[in-house]
């Protein structure tokens, strides 16, 4: 069995810049970049010291040297790209959303069993020390019985329909797009998946969801609460609240710091683990440990997210053209 991997990188905007840049924080350089643009993927490289440009995107799907692919280009191209690297048998590290919705999510998955290869969702929350740390608090049962979640993500983005953010014809949406932290977030520490899901939606003038409400119910009776928009600037912060205490975290996606205050008598303990500025290194760690050791990526984690937001979607009437 290998012991170091070949890692290419899909895409070279802001998400494969910082893949890159964990790459050197930890002395090792990606292997190969593609990208539909040769130019860009030409300066990506130079400006990484990476050796190998692929003259087609599509050739980095077929090279035998490749053993992983970080997948870091807009949602509704993912499933086009997943199903070329899980076929060559290749393992695939894939931006968050995943896919666009649960159909496809499931082809992918049957593709890498069918494969034999590594398929994982590139979500920061499940790798980050500082959330497994809690988890083990909660576990202790200092904190008692989980009895409600409130998440928050607003970004302020420019109010141009025809950007990322706002575009159907590139899976815009708040959803698609912080969405799924604040999902991600909740499923991590709900004791099991939602079954009810309510909701209040405010479309943008291009038909995505631009400003959302979610109350989620699990069969336990946890319950949790998302605000998200895309046109309103939010602290990232997350709130779990149990009968004995409750914990606060900021800056959410990448956490390093909670504060945990005890109901009885308001005594306050400050919880520090990881680095925000290493999120990226703790996926990849987590990804190879996966592909040689057969450690978890949370995949069953995402398949529940990818549900909740399918049931969403459905419930506000939203379909990209590529599900229509």
């Amino acid at each position: 069995m290998k012991e170091s991997l070949n890692w290419a990188i899909l895409g070279t905007g802001v998400i494969a810049n910082e893949l890159a840049q964990a790459f050197q924080a930890d002395e090792r350089t990606l292997y190969s970049v593609a990208n539909r643009t040769y130019d860009k993927a030409v300066r990506f490289a130079e400006k990484y010291q990476i050796d190998k440009v692929y003259d087609s995107i599509e050739d980095v799907f077929t090279d035998p040297a490749v053993d992983v692919i970080y997948i870091s280009t807009p949602h509704n191209t993912h499933i086009d790209y997943l199903r070329k690297a899980l076929k060559n048998g290749k393992h695939v590290l894939c931006e968050k959303s995943i896919t666009l919705n649960v159909e496809e999510l499931s082809e992918a998955i049957e593709l890498a069993e069918q494969h034999r290869v590594v398929l994982a969702e590139a979500m920061t929350i499940y790798h980050m020390p500082l959330y497994r740390n809690l988890s083990r608090i909660i576990e202790s049962g200092k904190l008692g019985q989980l009895k409600m979640i409130q998440m928050n993500f607003g970004s302020y983005k420019e109010y141009d329909m025809n950007n990322r953010f706002f575009n159907p014809n590139l899976a815009g949406g708040a959803l698609l797009d912080i969405g799924v932290y604040a999902l991600s977030f909740v499923r991590w520490f709900m004791t099991s998946t939602p079954t009810q899901i309510d909701s209040q939606v405010k479309m943008a003038p291009s038909g995505v969801d631009e400003q959302v409400g979610i109350l989620l119910t699990n069969n336990e009776g946890e319950m949790a609460t998302v605000t998200l928009s895309l046109h309103a600037k939010q602290p990232k912060r997350g709130m779990i609240a149990f009968d004995k205490g409750y914990i606060e975290i900021y800056d959410y996606p990448r956490g390093e710091r909670a504060v945990i205050t005890y109901t009885e008598d308001g005594r306050q303990e400050t919880v520090e683990n990881g680095s925000t500025r290493s999120a990226l290194q703790y996926e990849v760690k987590d990804m190879e440990n996966a592909i040689l050791n057969g450690e978890t990526m949370y995949l069953d984690y995402t398949k529940d997210v990818m549900a909740i937001m399918a049931r969403l979607r459905e419930a506000w009437g939203l379909k990209y053209p590529e599900e229509k």
